[in-house]
């Protein structure tokens, strides 16, 4: 006998996109002045969400994107190398948005950082679609799409695209 997982629609695919487009005005806004800006995605839905940010930037701002991915064992950060899919040298005294759908411990961030920790660079934020607040580690969204309460055992599903949605199971 299969259980039956009920899913709660919290935001759809009207606020999915609002919400990208309202972080992606933000990110022009603390970084008007800039030339050039790295939008680093967690490898998955927060690649995915880099490269929906980085299109939404591009029609409102003059200023030159580079989506970078960010990969990383999500759960045990510590057993592998965190890999960027481009070289330091790109990086250098560029300002870096890291991304990601969902922060609930923050652990995934906190390691994601790694690499750009070991380059000189001019600033790093955080972008997260959906924030839990769960954090167990001392990572703080400059950028918030929806912020979220929920259990620890509750798990959001963000789904992107043409069908863009937020789910809590």
């Amino acid at each position: 006998m299969s259980e039956i997982i009920q899913r709660t629609l919290v935001l759809d695919a009207a606020n999915v996109n609002q919400k990208i487009k309202r972080i992606a005005y933000q990110i022009f806004e603390n970084n008007f002045k800039e030339k050039f800006l790295v939008l680093a995605g967690i490898d998955g839905q927060g690649y995915s969400f880099a490269k929906l940010l980085a299109q939404e930037l591009e029609s409102i701002a003059a200023i030159e994107i580079k989506v970078v991915k960010v990969s990383l064992d999500k759960l045990a950060p510590t057993v592998g190398e965190v890999v960027l899919d481009c070289g330091a040298k790109e990086l250098k005294k560029k300002c870096i948005v890291l991304i990601d759908d969902v922060l609930n411990t923050g652990r995934t961030l906190a390691y994601g950082m790694k690499p750009f920790l070991e380059i000189e660079i001019k600033k790093l934020e955080v972008a997260v679609l959906v924030n839990r607040s769960h954090t167990q580690f001392p990572v703080t969204p400059t950028y918030t799409g929806y912020a979220l309460s929920t259990t620890l055992t509750d798990h959001v599903e963000v789904v992107l695209g043409k069908q863009a949605a937020v789910y809590l199971k």
